[in-house]
Formats: C-alpha cells, sequence, structure tokens
C-alpha cells in the first residue's frame, strides 16, 4: 500500500521498478496498477510489433505511459489528461527517463486531447486507468481519499462508470481492428464494466485479469476484426 504523504514529501514514488516523480494535485500512482502495465507490455510483447502506437488515457502521474515505452523499446505513446497538474508531471516524468522522443504528451477531456492528430484507427493499444468510485462512496467509505488527493482523480458518477462509458465509446474510433482495450477497474467491478464491453457490439475477446489474490482488477477486450 502507497503511503501517499511521504510519497507527496519526497517528491517521488516507485512504479514498474521506476523512480517517478509525484506533486499535490496528482494521484500517486499504486502498486496495484502495476498489474495494468504489465498486462498492457506482456500483450505489447507477444504482438512483436517494431513500432506500436499505444495510448495512455487518464495518464495522471505518466506511470504507464512511461512503463511501457521503457518496457517496449519500439513504443510510440500518447498520453493524455485532464488537468495541468498531470500534465505537468507527466512532461517531467518523460523527461527525467529520457524518452521525450516516444511519448507525446496531450492536455484535454478524454480522447477530446488527441482529435486533431492523426491517429484514428491506427492505435494498437489504449491503456486505461480513469476515476472509477462513486459518489457516494466519496461521501461515505472513501472520503479520506480526498483528504490529499484531487476528487477528479477517484470520482466517476453514481455508479463509478462514467469514464468506463465514455472510453469503451470512443477508443474505437482510435482502435485498429483487433486493437486492445485496457482498463483498470475497482473491486467488484468486473462484471459491470465486461458488460459494457459486450454491450458495445464493437470489441470481442473480452477478458479479466485478476491479482495474486484472484480479484479482478483489469478488463480486456480487442476492437472488432
Amino acid at each position: 500500500m502507497v503511503d501517499v504523504a511521504q510519497a507527496y514529501d519526497e517528491g517521488r514514488t516507485w512504479f514498474m521498478g521506476m523512480e517517478l516523480l509525484v506533486a499535490r494535485g496528482v494521484l500517486v500512482p499504486r502498486p496495484e496498477t502495476e498489474l495494468l502495465g504489465a498486462t498492457a507490455v506482456a500483450a505489447l510483447r507477444r504482438w512483436d510489433l517494431p513500432a506500436p502506437r499505444v495510448i495512455d488515457m487518464c495518464c495522471g502521474a505518466g506511470n504507464l505511459g512511461c512503463a511501457i515505452a521503457q518496457g517496449v523499446p519500439g513504443a510510440q505513446v500518447w498520453a493524455s489528461d485532464l488537468t495541468d497538474d498531470c500534465v505537468a508531471i507527466t512532461r517531467r516524468n518523460v523527461a527525467r527517463h529520457g524518452l521525450a522522443a516516444r511519448i507525446s504528451v496531450c492536455q484535454g477531456d478524454l480522447f477530446d486531447a488527441l482529435s486533431s492528430l492523426p491517429l484514428q484507427g491506427s492505435i494498437d493499444l489504449i491503456v486505461c486507468n480513469p476515476p472509477y468510485i462513486s459518489e457516494t462512496r466519496l461521501k461515505g467509505d472513501r472520503a479520506p481519499l480526498l483528504d490529499l488527493e484531487p476528487r477528479e482523480a477517484f470520482a466517476a458518477g453514481p455508479y463509478g462508470l462514467s469514464i468506463h462509458m465514455r472510453v469503451v465509446k470512443d477508443a474505437l474510433t482510435y482502435l485498429r481492428p483487433g486493437g486492445m482495450l485496457l482498463f483498470e477497474i475497482g473491486l467488484g467491478q468486473d462484471r459491470q464494466v465486461t458488460t459494457l464491453l459486450e454491450r458495445s457490439k464493437g470489441y470481442q475477446d473480452v477478458s479479466v485479469v485478476a491479482n495474486d489474490q484472484g480479484e479482478g482488477r483489469v478488463v480486456m477486450a480487442h476492437a472488432k476484426t
């Protein structure tokens, strides 16, 4: 479990073997998100493409984008987030690890940040660690999360799925046929997110990846071919 206060005080944390800068206003990367990063890297390595094209949506501190670029040396990554703080710290982490030639950092509301770029239909993999906590829980048992970290990193509407719903729809514009969409999910959300993907009719091979405790924490699917 990450010590958020300590990470902010020290200005850094570790994620998938990389020391990353963090700052207030940006979610501190969590160890549980390493499952999402490792799943994405493993998929790209299996494909063995010379220059896979990747989007890190809701990039936060840029931890997933940086880990994927480091783990898959040919990968070209577009990292995107809404807030000034996230974009600033992601750019610092990209520069710190010498990845500026392969990671472009964009700012905007989800895929709006990428709409002016020639990416549609060409992306091999989209990875997304979105906010996934309901407003009710943020007023209840999860309220302490907001003591140090920003609300926009957690709040996701009445059911905790508002961002998943938007990304499921809009990702299809960017993924190539057979390209992959991978989400981190909250505990107990695997069935809901799987249903979202299946009902969209645009995906196939929907599956859940469990952590070492047997809990589903990643949902992934391929764009239909």
